[in-house]
């Protein structure tokens, strides 16, 4: 029974494993352009709210907090973490 089971989940775990590093590597590649959108869009935030309309200011704000390295990029982050956590715990079930 063991043995069937590893040779349905094995190829689920593959998979999951190569999704979890392209993912990764994908991820590593992109941070620094959203820091660079979180920084970019908190600057014109600042701007718009001293200058034109607090509403519009505000807004900007949240978009930036969203982009920041503290909204979007961490939210990905813990759910490859949890991606790669239930993965970790398929393969431990075969062994």
């Amino acid at each position: 029974m063991k043995t069937v089971l590893r040779i349905l989940i094995t190829p689920i775990t593959l998979m999951i494993s190569l999704l979890v590093w392209l993912c990764a590597a994908l991820f590593s590649r992109t941070v620094f352009l959203w820091q660079i959108a979180g920084a970019v869009l908190g600057l014109l935030a600042l701007i718009v709210l001293f200058t034109t309309s607090v509403k519009n200011g505000l807004i900007l704000l949240g978009f930036a907090l969203a982009v920041s390295p503290i909204g979007l990029p961490l939210l990905a982050a813990k759910l490859l973490g949890g991606l790669q956590r239930a993965n970790m715990a398929l393969k431990e079930l075969l062994h």
